[in-house]
């Protein structure tokens, strides 16, 4: 077990702490001195933290440019406040840990659910469409990627940034939907669970995730294009391959590419059919839901949050009953 989690750091100058982290992302830079510094996210199961050795020798700078995303390093530090944040100012970076010295579980925030209960819940609620081409198309997909599925993340940061992230995104999201069909009884029910199923599957050749569900950097094609456009044609594809009707095709890519709603979010066209409308609610709900549930987990009853980006910058109260 660790002997420091970052949920319970606490601002002490005079207490040194010796553990090992995670990096999220590490970046030299100049400061206005003249000198070099070494900013880091830092990362455990628990949460994420700033960090910062300040003043590089030429050695450290040569080590630590070696640094990268995914890395677990072992760190001598004392645990400050910033612009009312904890921040690790770092003493001396003590290397990296061996892959068969730590347990995995406290460093790497994972989906509550396993993701073989999660995968098997989706297929079930994709295997009982009635409409035979939604369900071919969506079990190719799910059938081709389960071993990327069983890990990936819905992000690189953010909402669903963690192992099998983008299984439990899916997961809620077609929970919701098909209580969203009870109420809106219009709503095909077998398009909208598709379009869910369908709307970021893209995610898996966008992001260049390893198999912790850590992302340092997107694909080349995940930079260029996005999940929305490779999504776009990708079902296009995957469509002309099985025969499917052209208009259920056209009705899934625009369900695609259409779910973020706005231009600045990557969706040139917003929703024109009900259950696209739907899909985007559906996609929001479950962000910020993640967002808010993931911002309060470590802060008392009566006490607010810090502030949440995602959110614009809300700070959020957590109740006391």
């Amino acid at each position: 077990m660790k002997p420091y989690y970052i949920k319970d750091l606490k601002p002490d100058d005079n207490h040194h702490l010796e553990d090992r982290f995670l990096v999220r992302n590490a970046d030299i830079r100049d400061g206005n001195n003249g000198k070099r510094h070494l900013y880091m996210t830092l990362a455990d199961a628990t949460g994420d933290i700033q960090a910062v050795k300040w003043t590089l020798t030429p050695d450290e700078i040569a080590s630590y440019s070696k640094i990268r995303t995914g890395m677990i390093i072992t760190v001598a530090a004392r645990c400050k406040e910033y612009q009312g944040k904890n921040q690790l100012v770092i003493d001396v970076i003590k290397g990296r840990a061996k892959d068969d010295t730590y347990d995995r579980a406290d460093f790497f925030k994972a989906a509550p659910e396993s993701p073989e209960g999660m995968y098997e819940y989706i297929l079930s609620r994709i295997n009982a469409f009635e409409d035979e081409d939604l369900r071919d198309l969506c079990l190719s997909f799910y059938e081709d990627e389960k071993d990327r599925l069983m890990y990936y993340p819905a992000a690189m940061s953010n909402h669903h940034a963690e192992y099998a992230g983008l299984l439990y995104h899916v997961k809620r999201m077609m929970m919701m939907g098909e209580r969203a069909c009870e109420v809106y009884t219009f709503l095909n029910k077998d398009l909208l669970l598709a379009g869910v199923a369908l709307h970021d599957i893209e995610k898996l050749n966008e992001l260049n995730s390893d198999e912790n569900g850590v992302v340092p950097d997107y694909t080349l094609e995940g930079k260029m294009l996005g999940h929305l456009v490779m999504g776009v044609a990708a079902i296009g594809e995957r469509c002309r391959d099985l025969g499917l009707d052209e208009e259920k095709c056209l009705m899934m890519q625009h369900m695609a590419l259409s779910h973020h709603y706005e231009p600045e979010y990557g969706s040139p066209k917003k929703p024109l059919f009900p259950e696209a409308e739907m899909l985007h609610y559906l996609d929001m709900t479950d962000a910020k839901m993640f967002d808010m549930e993931e911002a309060l987990e470590n802060v008392e009853p009566g006490e607010f949050s810090d502030k949440v980006y995602t959110l614009d910058n809300r700070k959020l109260y957590k109740r006391t009953f």
